[in-house]
């Protein structure tokens, strides 16, 4: 196909393996980052369009929902070539592989007072510079592997290295040691320098003591995802307690406001096994059907409950399912949904929906808004 040929929206859906409401819906959604051509008053797409669109195929794939796409493009933009684009994919793939907590990993990361000197060490030329570049400095010098360097706490989303570092590096400033000479880009004071040529008895005993030096913001974080489990595990206790019809409502406006289309609850008598149904475009050409069951917190969902909503799809030729639930699935549920091939059916805890409701607003007002300022350092150079 040359590279100049224009191609419609239906085409352009059917090359990358969508159905053309499938791929509308995509167009809608990424318009800002797929090139499109007006030819006699007809809106039409390049082959670059369609490399894109295959791109945006294969990180859903991946795992990615539309939002975290656009978290994704919004934080890096869109991969420029084949390369970029396995780079950005094996990346999520890592950081989807080692979110879990391994108490093992974690052991063998370095802590906050074994990076303190070794901070100071790779910045002593007294050049500038950023955080991220430190960062990568460290990272070498310990010799850490993907798995260290991206290990996650195992009740926050925190990265384990990146929080230390910050530590460090905030004891660092704090003690003046480094300097902020830019944002987020940092410089060796001579106290700093002075500090690398005392005794190892000195150095030890500094080091011991900015250990003890603990960043606020770090502190108001932890006292927040406190609040936040404890918000979550009080929200779990109000599901498990609301009507069963209720239940059903709130699942599929949580799905709706988490932008995956247009939802409503099925009928609530012989609904065939499924309780609600999202319209992913406004003909109901791709949907995703909807198991809403909530159970006290020791009742488990088994294999056999999450087989019969499989074959409750079956009977609606349907492709894609969300089971949830306020109990837990057990392991075998879990393997059984992760194996199937012709469908996908994702499945979703108490614990999950919990947070979930949380972070997008629903069944939960703002209670209280903390904002925190930083120096804004652009405002201070010349013009």
């Amino acid at each position: 196909m040359e590279n100049n040929k224009l191609i419609s929206k239906t085409k352009m859906s059917e090359l990358v393996g969508w159905s053309e409401s499938n791929g509308r819906r995509w167009v809608k959604h990424f318009k800002d980052y797929i090139p499109s051509e007006v030819n006699r008053n007809k809106v039409m797409y390049t082959m670059e369009s369609l490399r894109i669109m295959k791109f945006l195929k294969k990180i859903n794939e991946a795992g990615l929902t539309t939002s975290e796409i656009k978290l994704l493009l919004n934080k890096e933009g869109m991969p420029k070539n084949e390369q970029e684009e396995q780079r950005i994919i094996e990346k999520h793939k890592i950081d989807r592989a080692y979110k879990d907590y391994d108490e093992n990993v974690k052991g063998t990361i370095p802590s906050v007072g074994e990076m303190m000197i070794p901070y100071l060490e790779l910045i002593k030329d007294g050049e500038p510079y950023s955080a991220s570049e430190i960062t990568e400095k460290l990272v070498d010098f310990f010799k850490l592997t993907e798995i260290q360097r991206l290990m996650k706490y195992e009740n926050n989303s925190d990265i384990i290295f990146l929080s230390k570092v910050r530590s460090v590096r905030y004891s660092l400033k704090k003690e003046n040691y480094i300097e902020e000479v830019n944002k987020l880009t940092y410089q060796i004071t001579s106290d700093g320098l002075e500090l690398l040529n005392e005794s190892k008895g000195e150095i030890d005993e500094e080091v011991g003591e900015l250990e003890k030096v603990v960043d606020p913001l770090t502190i108001v974080k932890e006292n927040l995802d406190e609040l936040k489990n404890e918000l979550a595990d009080n929200l779990l206790k109000q599901l498990r307690s609301v009507h069963w019809m209720k239940f059903e409502d709130i699942v599929v406006e949580l799905l709706t406001v988490m932008g995956y289309g247009d939802g409503e609850v099925t009928q609530r008598t012989n609904d065939e096994g499924l309780d609600g149904v999202i319209k992913e475009d406004k003909l109901g050409l791709d949907n995703i059907y909807v198991q809403a069951k909530s159970y006290a917190a020791n009742n488990s969902v088994g294999r056999d409950v999450v087989q019969s909503f499989s074959g409750a799809l079956d009977g609606k030729g349907a492709r894609k399912g969300v089971f949830i639930t306020t109990s837990y699935f057990t392991q075998n549920a879990r393997k059984y949904a992760e194996r199937l091939d012709a469908k996908k059916i994702i499945l979703i805890d108490g614990i999950e929906l919990s947070k979930l409701m949380i972070n997008h607003s629903v069944g939960v007002d703002i209670n209280h808004t903390f904002v925190v300022k930083a120096i804004d350092y652009d405002y201070f150079k010349d013009e």
